[in-house]
Formats: structure tokens, sequence, C-alpha cells
């Protein structure tokens, strides 16, 4: 039997989700990704105790430096513990083959309370998301719902 015979002829969405699945379980990041660029985030420490301070860095790769969706957009992080940070930059206005886009974006958030966490990291242009990447982590420690 061949090998190529055994893999789906098409991705469904349980296809989609089993592979997302492997991933977390893996601890590989996440990327979702317009044409030519991707996004990908990480976090550090991925497994941590409450209280935790994680490190999240998130990078662009691939893609053209003037790249005008990317530029100057607006950074929009979901930590997943009900809580949201954006940040709206203030950019010289766009100037094709001459502005570089920003690649790298950390910062670092506190979870208080233990559970299992997906940030998102997106870009966005207007209400618009241009680019997106996600992670996971897992936090030990006072549980939310046994206060």
């Amino acid at each position: 039997m061949q090998m190529h015979a055994l893999l789906p002829r098409r991705i469904t969405a349980a296809t989609t989700a089993f592979i997302l699945t492997l991933a977390f379980m893996s601890g590989a990041s996440v990327t979702e990704q317009d044409e030519d660029a991707e996004l990908r985030l990480r976090a550090t420490p991925r497994i941590a105790f409450a209280p935790a301070d994680i490190l999240f860095v998130g990078q662009i790769r691939g893609g053209p430096d003037d790249n005008e969706q990317l530029y100057c957009a607006e950074i929009e992080w979901d930590w997943g513990d009900d809580t949201t940070s954006e940040q709206i930059l203030d950019c010289d206005p766009y100037e094709a083959g001459v502005t570089d886009i920003r690649r790298r974006f950390s910062v670092r958030h506190t979870y208080n309370y233990g559970g299992r966490y997906e940030v998102r990291l997106h870009l966005k242009q207007g209400d618009d998301v241009v680019i997106s990447g996600r992670t996971r982590i897992e936090v030990q420690g006072v549980n939310r719902n046994l206060r």
C-alpha cells in the first residue's frame, strides 16, 4: 500500500481540529498567515505556577518588508482569561518600497489563576484582522472556579 493512499484527499473541519490538537499536545505554536507572511506566537514559559508572569513573542516571517496591510497595524492581544489589550501605533505615512513593517511584538501578561489559556495575537487594520497567531499555555495553581 502506498503511503499517500492513507492521507485525506481534502482537509475537513475534523482533520483541522485533529491537527490543532496534535499541535497543542506537542507544545507547538499555531500560526495563521496571509499569502506571503505568517505570524508565529510563542510563550515562555508554557507551563507555570500561579501567579504566572508569561512572556509572549509574536514574529512575522516571510513576506515583503514594505507590506502595506501589515504596516502600522493595530496590535490586539486576547489573553484567554477574559481580558484583552490593544495598542495603536502612531506611524509616518506609508511609502511603497521605503516603509518597513514591524516584525516582532513582545509583551508580558500575568495569570493569577490556574487553567489552560489560548492566547491570540491579531494585527488589524480597522476592524479587519490582517494576520493572527495563537499559542496555548497552562498555569498550575489556584483554580478560579474554586474561589
